[in-house]
């Protein structure tokens, strides 16, 4: 069991995907993109899209019930559709939702599976973020 496990870590494999998920269904249901221009849009492939909308990937972190994600998310894709250049304002809703996520403890549990267990039982990282 990993002893330095990074709450970074964690969110690569469960709090990324999650959002992209969310991004991926707000752009085929709210902007009515198909999923081979979704995969154009998000750097994916259009068999990673299908499995993000038909909730088989992306779904160890559920944020549907997260409106303040989901609003955070819809920024990025309306952003993503709109304003593509703007790179540097969509790193940082990304960052602006992890760390959102991680204030509303939604991680936390992950982190404790996968941490040493004294860690685990002292571990405030995402209280005090």
């Amino acid at each position: 069991m990993n002893i330095l496990l990074l709450p970074c870590e964690v969110s690569v494999k469960t709090v990324l995907p999650a959002i992209k998920a969310l991004m991926a269904r707000d752009i085929v249901e709210n902007y009515g993109m198909k999923e081979k221009q979704v995969a154009e849009i998000l750097g994916l492939s259009q068999s990673a899209i299908s499995r993000y909308t038909t909730k088989n990937r992306g779904n160890i972190l559920i944020l549907e019930n997260e409106p303040e994600v989901q609003k955070i998310v819809s920024q990025m894709t309306t952003f993503l559709i709109y304003e593509p250049h703007k790179k540097k304002e969509i790193f940082a809703l990304f960052c602006t939702a992890c760390i959102t996520i991680r204030k509303k403890g939604l991680m936390c549990e992950l982190c404790k599976e996968r941490m040493h267990k004294k860690w685990a039982e002292s571990c405030t990282f995402c209280n005090s973020t």
